[in-house]
């Protein structure tokens, strides 16, 4: 423990010009009295740490010396590829891999570049959540995310069903995270992981299929998603301003496709289209955002329930203000 401890310390003090006392103690969650003698025990052993007196004081290492205990275990490598998203790093537990990872590539960077990590990291940040929502973890994220990391097959209860699974990637979209598996064998399948019930892993690991994409799988599995939900269509006619908002309002490769297969305009610049929806009512939701810029014909029942709320608004702003 102290040993790691030791060694933790020389590489921050490799890393930066000086620190104080209190900013060892609090990095290494030790008493400024236990830095004291840490530094005393890497000075007895040949470690030139010196420490500056008065209050602008601190701890240092002089001479240009570096140490060469700056090699990366495998899991500190392969979370330092996640540093740019440190809530999902906290979610799967690997946040401690990944600052271990930090830390000693910082203190093997030439002088000139040891600021390239805080530099980047207050100029870029992924906030992967949407808005207006409050994320919650998994509870099995982590078990989940350990399988993940040493292509370890799980026993789970999916859904009431059990299942055997070859978690081959985790994906995290808008705040929510999924498990792309492989399930007794066949092919690969999508799990939401906050609908796992258990998770544990066995003593059986899998051999990994080379050709599996992560990306391109969730990619061609997302559109195959967005698409399969649109089971309905409605016939809209759109304004020039409604049929450049339409994408905004529904999904985007619908609404492109139906604009792109749509006649010319009218005389007024309108057009005509036919627009895949998930159902009459998710497209009244969407569709009335785009208020007078859009006139429903058909279906009957979605033109009617816009007739309705035209005239309900119409009533409610026709009303005298007293």
């Amino acid at each position: 423990m102290r040993a790691a401890r030791l060694i933790k310390m020389v590489l921050l003090l490799q890393s930066r010009p000086s620190m104080t006392a209190a900013e060892l103690a609090q990095e290494l969650e030790v008493s400024e009295r236990t830095i004291t003698r840490d530094a005393l025990a890497l000075s007895e052993a040949g470690v030139p740490v010196y420490a500056d007196r008065g209050r602008a004081g601190g701890y240092r290492l002089i001479g240009g010396y570096r140490t060469r205990l700056t090699g990366l275990a495998r899991s500190e490598a392969e979370a330092l590829f996640l540093s740019g998203v440190p809530g999902a790093l906290r979610e799967m537990g690997l946040e401690d891999a990944a600052s271990a990872a930090q830390l000693k590539v910082s203190a093997a960077l030439l002088p000139s570049l040891k600021d390239a990590s805080h530099s980047a990291a207050r100029r870029f940040h992924l906030d992967a959540p949407g808005w207006y929502q409050e994320p919650a973890t998994p509870d099995l994220l982590p078990v989940v995310a350990e399988a993940v990391w040493d292509d370890r097959v799980v026993t789970a209860r999916y859904r009431d069903a059990e299942r055997r699974l070859e978690p081959y990637g985790l994906v995290l979209k808008a705040g929510v995270w999924y498990l792309c598996a492989r399930a007794d064998g066949s092919s690969f399948r999508v799990y939401r992981i906050d609908r796992f019930t258990a998770v544990a892993l066995t003593e059986d690991r899998f051999e990994r299929d080379e050709a599996f994409d992560l990306a391109g799988f969730w990619e061609e599995r997302a559109a195959q998603f967005a698409r399969s939900i649109l089971r309905a269509e409605v016939v809209v006619r759109l304004s020039p301003d409604g049929a450049r908002r339409l994408a905004y309002v529904t999904d985007r490769a619908a609404a492109e496709e139906a604009l792109a297969a749509a006649g010319p305009p009218d005389g007024q610049g309108w057009v005509t289209v036919t627009l895949p929806v998930e159902s009459d009512v998710v497209a009244f939701t969407q569709l009335l955002c785009l208020g007078a810029e859009l006139e429903v014909l058909e279906p009957a029942g979605l033109r009617e329930r816009f007739t309705e709320a035209a005239a309900g608004l119409h009533a409610l702003y026709s009303r005298r203000q007293r």
